[in-house]
């Protein structure tokens, strides 16, 4: 758990910026605090400098817009969500519960098959023809 600031500040309508790994921002609104990733999906910008109106952000880049309750980007350019956290109010101070892992290990991630040339004029099973093209390990 991370201890942000006192709530009373945090004024209504601003933001902070966690220098963590990667960075979060915690967004006071009309409907509590939130905390989300602080850089803007599509580019990188820092969304605490956004503009914050109900519960949304707009990246102050080029207008991409997140929901602060789901992470979920509301208009292009962003198409893909930030990740959001967990915030908790701890006698009068504001907590963030980082999602945890931020990034996935390398070794977590599965490695993709490279994809098999078969030479002209050798018959491939429909089978392993048709696992090979759902992307399935042969």
């Amino acid at each position: 758990m991370i201890p942000v600031c006192r709530c009373e500040d945090l004024p209504e309508g601003e933001a902070i910026r966690i220098d963590t790994e990667p960075p979060i921002a915690v967004f006071h609104t009309e409907g509590g605090f939130y905390a989300i990733d602080d850089t803007c999906t599509h580019q990188d910008a820092s969304l605490s400098e956004g503009w914050v109106e109900n519960c949304q952000v707009e990246c102050p880049l080029h207008a991409a817009s997140f929901d602060l309750r789901t992470g979920a980007p509301s208009c292009l350019p962003a198409r893909r969500p930030v990740r959001t956290h967990r915030v908790e109010i701890v006698d009068g101070v504001v907590c963030v519960l980082p999602t945890v892992p931020a990034v996935p290990a390398a070794s977590a991630v599965p490695a993709v098959p490279a994809p098999v040339a078969v030479p002209a004029g050798v018959a491939v099973p429909p089978a392993v023809a048709v696992a090979a093209a759902e992307g399935s390990v042969v």
